[in-house]
């Protein structure tokens, strides 16, 4: 018998993985810059990934997924070496800052590839526990 659905399974995750984003982005003790800036950045690549994986939970998207969210978080980051006031303004609120970021760091793609990998790794997992 399933107890759980696979959509449930990932919004349970979602639920694990969001406010451990927020706890990262301001976490105040030893290693608090690493946390702060890209511990929270593999969190919000894995966070991607699994919103994406709710809404298109196959095998086939779960491979494809994480490669369209690293591509797309890249973009992200090169937008941040671009100023106009419309990006200026999305930045200036903090859901603005969270979801585009503010500042261009290339140490920041390697944890995207991370964060992807894990959450490749992620709906996987949840895509094995679905068939027992």
């Amino acid at each position: 018998m399933k107890w759980f659905s696979n959509h449930t399974r990932v919004a349970l995750s979602l639920l694990v993985v969001t406010p451990l984003g927020f706890v990262f982005k301001f976490y105040s003790g030893p290693g608090n810059g690493w946390f702060n800036n890209y511990g929270a950045g593999v969190l919000y690549e894995i966070f991607w990934v699994l919103s994406a994986f709710l809404f298109f939970p196959s095998k086939r998207s779960a491979n494809m997924i994480p490669v369209y969210v690293f591509i797309i978080t890249c973009i992200l980051e090169f937008l941040q070496l671009w100023h106009p006031p419309f990006l200026e303004a999305i930045r200036s609120s903090f859901l603005g800052s969270a979801l585009i970021g503010t500042t261009f760091v290339w140490w920041d793609f390697p944890h995207y590839v991370l964060g992807c990998l894990t959450g490749w790794g992620w709906v996987r997992f949840l895509l094995t526990r679905e068939s027992k």
